[in-house]
């Protein structure tokens, strides 16, 4: 009599019939299904020994039930993402949460470089300069309006220029009678000096520091014979076109102040009251 060949579960005899070997055991392909084979998280049901079986995040699918959430798409051989336990393939996942680049309207692919600017994105290669119509790419830019200029564009267009060099000024500089200057362009007319955060006065519309300016323009104190300016608070005496500086202004045999009191001319000198009365 031969020896029995039964189903390990169910005990039914496998003579005649397909079979499963699993851990040296037979069994019969309804016992084997329901013994190991796993439920599919799309349909609830077993996926049976015969069937392409697809396994994502602890999750297990037939093939025909692995397919895109939005568009039912198969996702067997596809890309594709989860999006709160939802499979989406990679183009109703674009759709429905990634970014379009305002310049060319199209979709921003997961992981393609972008630049994002105030709550807008760009393809990398869309987000160009204004002008030179070059992408800016990392490199700084500088916004106005609605659009966007690289660096060197934007100086070239909208910065201003020294009035003395003509370069553009990317930043500080002085202004001058309502025009810019580099402060290294903003010198004295005569000695050259930067006047950038120094007193100077200027002469038909010609700067000048305080020292050239005195040694050129200034009437000279007729005591002293140093430039007379009127800068910094200086106060001087006029008297019959001759000038003094104030401390200078003494008489010319006594040396005493003759500023506010009564004074005397005699020549070229000033005499107060008792030197003249001496006379």
């Amino acid at each position: 009599m031969a020896d029995r060949f039964d189903c390990d579960n169910c005990k039914e005899s496998l003579y005649g019939r397909k079979y499963i070997q699993s851990d040296d055991s037979p069994y019969c392909i309804p016992c084997y299904d329901s013994l190991f084979s796993n439920t599919c998280d799309e349909c609830k049901e077993l996926i049976g020994h015969d069937a392409r079986e697809l396994f994502y995040e602890d999750r297990h699918y037939h093939e025909h039930c692995f397919r895109c959430f939005r568009c039912d798409r198969s996702l067997a051989d596809e890309p594709f993402t989860s999006q709160d336990d939802a499979l989406l393939c990679n183009d109703c996942y674009c759709n429905e949460f990634s970014s379009k680049c305002v310049a060319c309207d199209k979709i921003v692919m997961p992981g393609t470089r972008k630049l994002e600017y105030a709550g807008s994105t760009w393809h990398e290669g869309c987000f160009i300069c204004h002008s030179c119509e070059q992408p800016i790419g990392s490199k700084s830019f500088i916004p106005d309006k609605d659009e966007h200029y690289c660096v060197p564009c934007y100086e070239d267009k909208f910065a201003p220029r020294c009035t003395r060099c003509k370069k553009t000024l990317a930043k500080g500089g002085v202004t001058y009678r309502d025009e810019p200057w580099h402060k290294e362009c903003f010198v004295c007319t005569s000695c050259k000096t930067q006047l950038a955060g120094q007193h100077f006065t200027s002469r038909e519309e010609s700067p000048y520091c305080l020292k050239c300016f005195g040694s050129l323009y200034a009437k000279k104190c007729e005591a002293c014979s140093k430039p007379i300016t009127g800068f910094g608070g200086g106060k001087y005496i006029s008297f019959e076109e001759r000038q003094w500086h104030q401390p200078c202004f003494t008489c010319s045999q006594c040396s005493v102040s003759l500023v506010g009191a009564g004074f005397f001319p005699d020549g070229d000198r000033i005499l107060c009251r008792d030197c003249h009365s001496s006379l």
